[in-house]
């Protein structure tokens, strides 16, 4: 799933590239929310200010509904949080919505363009999860589990309950699946190291 970009209603930014300019003319002045340091809300916001050479004050929280609360009533000017956690709360107009970080519009709400639309290529952040097995399972085994899972994927049910969770299936072989996780971990490491981001 990707995350939503969002910002408290006040704030005079319609698009990407408003809310940039008009955060890059009071640096170190607005902050944003997150649901705890290191978490994907945190790190993507990290990897956008260090894209567009914004200055953000990080404010995490225990949990994402007091982020979602702070910044409705401008406590908080923004966050980057997984879709669809603040979807009522947007589609009531308390949240407005500027983007997702996903390569594609999400189809739970198509009329949010993404990150790389609103000017900023390549751009794309997923919040994602896999299944693994222990290093060393015997490989028709390995073959077996992932089939299953393929043929799950399909049910129509199944399909329905991802899309109501804000979930797009992406199903890869084994092989594609160890490829991405080695490209996420180089990805997130440097924004971790570069944003000097330590647990507290």
């Amino acid at each position: 799933m990707p995350n939503i970009l969002c910002v408290t209603p006040s704030l005079p930014a319609a698009d990407v590239s408003e809310f940039v300019k008009f955060m890059k003319a009071s640096p170190g002045k607005y902050k944003f929310a997150s649901s705890g340091v290191g978490a994907s809300p945190h790190l993507t916001m990290e990897y956008f200010m260090a894209r567009t050479g914004l200055n953000l004050i990080h404010v995490p929280y225990k949990n994402s509904s007091q982020g979602y609360t702070d910044t409705m009533s401008g406590e908080v000017q923004a966050f980057f949080f997984n879709l669809p956690g603040p979807l009522t709360h947007v589609r009531a107009g308390r949240l407005r919505a500027l983007a997702v970080t996903s390569a594609k519009r999400a189809p739970q709400v198509p009329d949010v363009p993404t990150i790389m639309e609103s000017g900023f290529p390549d751009f794309e952040v997923t919040v994602w999860q896999g299944y693994a097995v222990p290093r060393g399972t015997p490989q028709p085994i390995v073959a077996k589990i992932h089939a299953a899972m393929m043929k799950a994927l399909a049910l129509p049910e199944l399909e329905k309950r991802f899309f109501d969770a804000g979930v797009s299936p992406a199903p890869q072989t084994p092989a594609e699946f160890v490829k991405f996780v080695n490209a996420e971990t180089a990805k997130w490491q440097k924004v971790v190291t570069e944003a000097k981001v330590t647990i507290e």
